[in-house]
């Protein structure tokens, strides 16, 4: 199936307010205390993240850093657009980034394996050589009733970078530099990690919008993700309805995640947080929350972006399926 010709689709940028990464470490540092009992946040030089749990393809984050938003919910719900398949190596072309990393969360390549599933983006380009970290995760066996299925993790080959229908990534050089380290144990309050992260810089920034893209292991504890099925034949015209078509499964750490938040809309139409996650032991999927709160442990790495580049709107738009 041909993929989508970027020349022919809306393309818009947005410029996001970049505040210095020691005010935002000092911002999350005072906020995040109201969900979990340990906080720490510094800004710092970026570990190598090639190394495990972390696995990515690039050693750091850093570099002309922005947030990619691909697609959007409604190309998936109520009924699919099979038609909506994005090449990302393509992508990077057309935008003219090499080196680069994008990493993030969005559905996976549907036509390379036959059915639905979810993508956790790692993928670099150096000089036009793709490295593909990216792993996919789909229910098995397919058509398996809610409850009864299990899950696959795939890596994808370097000559597979299709994705499709929609995504939410960072994209940067994948150099190393400072970005903002966030660690906490224990959670105390309602909020999942991610969220207690972005409800935290919207209360401080106001309407001034800020996005975070980069990753986090959860290094203790379990946590509850979903993996989509294949496509539902009759319309998901609900949350409801998208919450009884998905498999949940309860995962065990460690698990690294990928994605990004900003603090508002923008008038784009934007997922405001999504990550997904993958694992060496073969456990990965949408990240909700973790289901141990007194065991949790997460470190996450994140660059500050400079701007939001929206790809492909879709004309019409709803905010099922967001979650």
């Amino acid at each position: 199936m041909a993929s989508i010709d970027y020349s022919k689709v809306p393309i818009q940028e947005k410029p996001l307010y970049t505040p210095p990464l020691e005010e935002v470490a000092e911002v999350l540092s005072r906020g995040l205390r109201k969900t979990f009992e340990s906080v720490s946040v510094s800004a710092e030089e970026c570990p190598d993240l090639r190394k495990a749990p972390f696995d990515l393809t690039t050693s750091g984050l850093t570099g002309n850093a922005k947030l990619i938003e691909l697609g959007g919910p409604p190309y998936l719900v109520p009924l699919v657009q099979r038609d909506k398949i994005y090449d990302l190596a393509a992508l990077l072309r057309h935008l003219g980034r090499d080196p680069a990393l994008l990493a993030g969360a969005g559905a996976g390549p549907w036509p390379y394996i036959g059915v639905n599933c979810e993508g956790i983006i790692n993928m670099a380009v150096r000089d036009g050589s793709v490295e593909q970290g990216t792993r996919i995760v789909s229910v098995t066996p397919v058509g398996a009733a809610k409850g009864s299925g299990r899950f696959l993790q795939q890596q994808l080959p370097n000559n597979e970078t299709r994705t499709a229908l929609l995504g939410n990534y960072l994209l940067s050089e994948g150099k190393p530099g400072k970005v903002i380290k966030v660690e906490v144990k224990k959670r105390i309050g309602p909020s999942n990690f991610i969220t207690a992260i972005r409800e935290t810089l919207k209360e401080h920034y106001g309407d001034k919008v800020v996005g975070l893209g980069g990753a986090f292991v959860l290094r203790a504890g379990k946590v509850k993700h979903h993996v989509m099925p294949d496509f539902s034949s009759s319309p998901l015209c609900s949350d409801s309805d998208v919450d009884a078509w998905l498999h949940y499964f309860e995962m065990s750490a460690p698990i690294m995640h990928v994605g990004t938040l900003v603090t508002g809309d923008m008038g784009l139409d934007l997922r405001v947080q999504h990550f997904h996650g993958y694992s060496a032991h073969g456990e990965g999927g949408h990240y909700h929350y973790d289901t141990t709160p007194a065991e949790a442990h997460y470190e996450g790495y994140f660059a500050l972006a400079d701007a939001v580049v929206r790809l492909d709107r879709p004309p019409a738009t709803h905010s099922i399926g967001r979650d």
